[in-house]
């Protein structure tokens, strides 16, 4: 397994825990708005931060599409 691989799934799993809800249920949403690769590729960006700097930068995809930088 790859480190962006272990990473995502760090992150996703942290991610759920953190919004109260099932990992798969958000990976569902990620999916139906086609922003589960753009975050996937932000390795290189989200593991050097803090992580709730990734977290707000999701939500803001969520939400709109873009990154928030």
């Amino acid at each position: 397994m790859t480190d962006e691989m272990k990473f995502f799934i760090f992150l996703i799993e942290n991610y759920a825990y953190a919004k109260k809800r099932l990992t798969a249920d958000v990976l569902r949403e990620w999916d139906s708005k086609n922003i589960t690769d753009e975050i996937y590729n932000m390795y290189e960006m989200y593991h050097i931060e803090r992580i709730e700097n990734a977290y707000d930068d999701i939500d803001n995809l969520v939400k709109t599409g873009k990154h928030l930088w």
